[in-house]
């Protein structure tokens, strides 16, 4: 790894990241901010949910109605579309570019004037992208946290909340990992931001579709976020080591096949 190019990139990349902080940031800050109303309504609101079709809650991935009246349930299930979803986007989009930018930009030229391996390149790449993912991460997590303190009105499993984070973590840097992949096998250089963000989506969709549709259930498997448990009141709710051998073995074997690419693929200067 380069450290003058590791910096050139974080310095590179800041603006983008602290943009997506701020609005992870205010999303779930909002969200938060309607538990007690929320709560001082139940009744009303309880009233209501009888005429929401239970495949509506499904989609919002409410299985019990009762875990929203818990701040952690009620985290979880109004928050964590933000990080897994707009997280996985900036992590998709961030890595799909970070090294394909050098040849549409016509940059590459440059890069590799440095006396610098094509390894170096990579690693150091891919350092910024963890980088970046865990401090998204890492910044958006410890705003629920506050968040939670605040509106909450009783105590709340914070072992909970730190697997549920875990999770997401993982989930986006799993999505980075793709994201990396796919820049290394484009053909030819130009962004492919808008394929990127359209995967994720993808993705989620299927997996909300295997909530909602018992035939289709099946189909949920295909989805990485499948396997980012988000039952965070269940009590038997842990890092199931299944899920942690998906996430890592999946992100390591294809940064692995995205580095074995680069060095082989004939760059565009």
């Amino acid at each position: 790894m380069n450290s003058n190019l590791f910096f050139k990139e974080m310095r590179r990349n800041a603006s983008g990241l602290l943009l997506w902080m701020l609005v992870i940031t205010l999303l779930i800050t909002v969200t938060m901010s309607f538990y007690r109303t929320f709560i001082e309504n139940q009744s009303k609101i309880m009233g209501m949910m009888t005429i929401i079709p239970k495949s509506a809650l499904q989609f919002k991935g409410v299985s019990n109605f009762n875990d929203l009246f818990s701040v952690l349930g009620f985290y979880s299930v109004n928050n964590v579309i933000y990080m897994m979803v707009l997280g996985s986007i900036y992590s998709i989009v961030l890595s799909s570019n970070i090294v394909l930018k050098e040849e549409y930009n016509k940059t590459a030229e440059y890069l590799m004037s440095w006396p610098l391996f094509r390894s170096e390149i990579f690693f150091t790449k891919m350092a910024v992208i963890f980088t970046n993912v865990f401090f998204l991460n890492l910044v958006t997590s410890m705003a629920g946290l506050i968040c939670i303190e605040a509106v909450k009105n009783g105590p709340f499993n914070v072992t909970a909340f730190l697997i549920l984070s875990l999770y997401t973590f993982l989930l986006n840097f799993l999505f980075g990992a793709i994201g990396l992949f796919m820049s290394t096998i484009v053909r030819r250089p130009k962004p492919i931001t808008t394929f990127s963000i359209g995967l994720v989506l993808i993705f989620y969709f299927l997996f909300t579709l295997s909530k909602i549709t018992e035939s289709a259930a099946k189909i949920g498997y295909l989805s990485p976020f499948k396997y980012a448990s988000t039952d965070a009141l269940n009590p038997a709710y842990r890092l199931e080591p299944w899920n942690l051998f998906y996430f890592a073995g999946i992100s390591l074997l294809l940064v692995m096949t995205s580095f074995k690419i680069y060095k082989r693929k004939d760059i565009y200067l």
